[in-house]
């Protein structure tokens, strides 16, 4: 039988939650790979940087992370009122999404086959 009783254990798990303020974005139609471009560009930066960044960089997966990262900044000011001004990047990532497998007619009556990756983008904001 389990320790505790139900709400006893409920309240030990939410104790151990982390409290940083963040925003995922789950199946990204981007690959991990040129996701992490724009996250290693801005990692550690304060958000007022990072947001310089990502507006003016020219890859597709920099508008996807903007709207992101914006979204983790109002978090942080209405969830945890914290100040924007003090806020950094902490942690940024992206981990592997499920891969959609299509075809392609090629010469000769072959078929080859198409990956459409996708992946799981997670933006975790701190407080200096």
């Amino acid at each position: 039988m389990a320790k505790g009783h139900r709400s006893q254990i409920k309240r030990e798990r939410n104790a151990q939650k982390d409290t940083r303020p963040s925003a995922k974005l789950s199946y990204a139609r981007v690959s991990v790979q040129k996701a992490c471009f724009v996250l290693d560009a801005i990692r550690g930066k304060d958000v007022q940087t990072a947001l310089g960044i990502v507006t003016y960089s020219p890859r597709y997966a920099s508008s996807l992370i903007k709207k992101l990262l914006e979204s983790a900044i109002a978090n942080a000011e209405n969830n945890n009122n914290m100040s924007r001004d003090n806020l950094y990047i902490e942690e940024c990532y992206a981990n592997k999404g499920p891969t959609m497998k299509r075809v392609k007619p090629r010469a000769q009556g072959r078929a080859y086959r198409i990956e459409k990756r996708t992946s799981h983008i997670t933006i975790v904001l701190n407080e200096r």
